[in-house]
């Protein structure tokens, strides 16, 4: 896990140590992901460079620095990522005996490196298993290769400056560009208000932009303005494969095979040169892949879970209970609003783009206690998304299925009737009832998602109920006047699989959107901040590629999704241990608005400040607040959509 960065800079200034002097500047902006080495290139007949921070992982020896330059000269690479099939190819390539034998060191850059030269850069680039974002120099061709893994795990910003572009893992390394224009994009914010990130592939600026998931840019030197990227691996002819070609076994020969594969991609993460755990939540996916490393692992493996004070998010009793009966090392930390209050100013710093998905914060803070005991960890991301894991896969088709008939204005109606009671009114009742309620009907935070229904209720179509639940401003017009918000995924079925399940599209259109663009960004700039490598063995290709074979029986049945994963994890865990209502990574922040927060949080939402600022519509958000400080309703994600908005705005523009 690594920073990279660079430019292609045409004229007088993309020369020698000028352009030298830039890609280090570049680089530089981007020390946090890679404290352990830096390095830069400037090609003496062409007007690029190359920059590198280095975070040692495998071959920790100066054979591991990077930019790396292959054996014949043609190709300089520099690499974010790992490629976890890198000894396999490495032995291929070793039988066919090219130039770049012997081997310098053992790092899977070299072996990039190596398979480029061997079989051209788009066959290598398919042959890759893992995540990854790179650059790659072509001396002979005088072009600049971009690319990025299948599944988006490692960032890729790219975009225009002065008469060049440029690249980098973050946009600190575009901003530290003097030809860099930072000018801010209203549709993008339009669209950062309704999902809490700026979906790909656009950036919160006009002239950057993010590498899609599964696609390769390839620049001319002499024509460096021209930037279209091209799909190397889709996951929509993925699904259509896996439609064409279903699982025809049992559900238990099914199990067994994906139990095997995990396991494989499990053992081939598990090679590092430094020391290793797990992130373990005490949920389904975390507890299935800290499973299947202890199983591997000759001892402990070391687990880290953090908790909350309020008790309806935390979660470390249930990761202590499964660490206890795997046998870990388990270490956790327990979250305060002091923590909070420490780390909240330093988000705009680390999410150098609006980004407000408020599990950002214990994400960041699990990430710091991980460190100081390990350098790599393996995670869970990615097991919602492809196994159908999240709350709205079997709800959203329930709910459709109620209320799609019933007229305008009686929906309106019943939706009002549900906001009569706030939130903690709702929490209160749940408790009441708990004892006497089905399984199925036992949710942690009940008021916030009877709100959050209640605004889904208005969707005329399956689409845009998904559209609503996935929605944290639903109009964000309200607070940019004359702003047109752009269409996304979810508005264009027309580029989706050939899917009818309701779930099956919820699950694609989570997979391509908020999976990059929330789940994965955010893991990413937290751990890389205190230069933590994460990997996500449930993104490996290999298992979406087959998760999209199984019939969605396999998924989900009786209103609980994941039904495969815990066939498997059963057989590991007691299913006492696991089996409980689906929380996510939440935390308390309705709470801490109306505390500890609420200063900072009032100083930044002040309508002076809003109308000074001349973007957003202070009134509705004074509403909001208001509306939210008194209890009468929780809008604790809307606030703290704003909120990140004016933090970073106030940090960066």
């Amino acid at each position: 896990m690594c920073g990279i960065s660079g430019l292609i800079l045409p004229g007088p200034t993309g020369r020698g140590d000028r352009l030298a002097a830039l890609a280090r500047r570049m680089a530089d902006a981007l020390a946090h992901r890679g404290p352990d080495g830096s390095g830069v290139y400037a090609d003496p007949e062409a007007p690029v460079g190359l920059g590198h921070r280095r975070l040692a992982i495998l071959d920790l020896s100066e054979a591991g620095a990077q930019p790396m330059y292959g054996a014949t000269g043609r190709y300089i690479l520099v690499h974010n990522g790992e490629i976890y099939n890198f000894l396999e190819l490495r032995r291929e390539l070793e039988q066919g005996a090219g130039p770049f034998l012997p081997w310098r060191g053992d790092s899977d850059t070299e072996v990039m490196l190596a398979a480029f030269e061997a079989w051209g850069v788009e066959t290598a680039l398919n042959r890759f298993v893992g995540m990854f974002a790179f650059a790659l120099w072509d001396r002979r061709e005088r072009v600049l290769h971009l690319a990025r893994d299948r599944m988006g795990e490692k960032p890729l910003y790219y975009g225009l400056a002065g008469n060049g572009m440029a690249f980098a893992s973050e946009l600190k390394g575009l901003r530290a560009l003097p030809d860099f224009s930072p000018e801010l994009d209203a549709e993008s914010l339009a669209l950062f208000l309704r999902y809490q990130y700026v979906p790909e592939p656009r950036s919160i600026y006009k002239n950057a932009f993010k590498l899609r998931p599964g696609h390769l840019l390839s620049v001319r030197a002499d024509a460096p303005t021209d930037l279209r990227p091209r799909p190397y691996w889709s996951l929509r002819e993925a699904v259509n494969a896996g439609l064409s070609d279903p699982f025809t076994g049992s559900e238990a020969e099914a199990a067994d095979h994906l139990e095997t594969l995990l396991g494989d991609v499990i053992e081939n993460q598990m090679l590092s040169d430094v020391p290793l755990g797990s992130l373990l939540s005490g949920g389904i996916d975390s507890s299935l892949v800290t499973a299947l490393m202890q199983a591997r692992s000759p001892r402990p493996v070391k687990t880290f879970t953090i908790g909350f004070e309020t008790g309806a998010y935390d979660e470390s009793d249930d990761a202590s209970r499964v660490a206890n009966h795997l046998g870990t090392d388990h270490a956790e930390l327990t979250v305060t609003p002091a923590h909070v209050l420490n780390l909240v100013d330093r988000l705009p710093e680390i999410y150098d783009e609006p980004f407000a998905d408020a599990s950002q914060l214990p994400t960041r803070l699990v990430a710091e206690l991980t460190r100081r005991h390990v350098t790599v960890c393996l995670t869970g991301d990615g097991g919602d998304e492809t196994f159908a894991g999240y709350n709205r896969h079997f709800w959203a088709p329930a709910i459709w299925n109620r209320v799609h008939s019933l007229p305008p204005l009686l929906r309106s109606r019943a939706a009002d009737a549900m906001r009569l009671l706030p939130p903690a009114a709702y929490d209160a009742l749940f408790r009441t009832l708990g004892p006497v309620l089905p399984r199925s009907a036992r949710v942690r935070t009940p008021g916030n998602k009877a709100h959050k229904l209640a605004d889904a209720l208005a969707a005329r179509t399956p689409e845009a109920l998904y559209k609503r639940l996935c929605s944290t401003w639903s109009e964000p017009a309200l607070l940019l006047p004359g702003v047109t918000e752009p269409e996304t995924a979810p508005d264009q079925p027309e580029t989706w699989p050939r899917l009818t399940d309701f779930t099956r599209r919820m699950q694609y259109l989570d997979s391509t959107t908020y999976l990059p663009g929330d789940v994965l960004q955010k893991v990413d700039r937290a751990t890389m901040a205190v230069a933590l490598e994460s990997r996500a063995p449930f993104l490996d290709h290999r298992v979406v590629e087959f998760a999209w074979r199984l019939p969605a029986s396999m998924l989900l049945q009786k209103k609980q999704g994941k039904r495969i994963l815990r066939r498997i994890l059963h057989k590991h865990v007691p299913r006492q241990l696991v089996e409980r209502p689906k929380m996510g990574f939440g935390i308390p922040i309705d709470q801490w608005l109306r505390g500890p927060l609420r200063s900072w949080a009032v100083d930044l939402l002040s309508p002076d400040r809003l109308k000074q600022q001349g973007l957003l519509d202070p009134e509705p958000v004074t509403r909001q607040l208001r509306d939210h400080l008194a209890g009468r309703r929780d809008n604790q994600y809307r606030l703290w959509s704003v909120l990140m908005f004016q933090a970073w705005h106030e940090r960066w523009m």
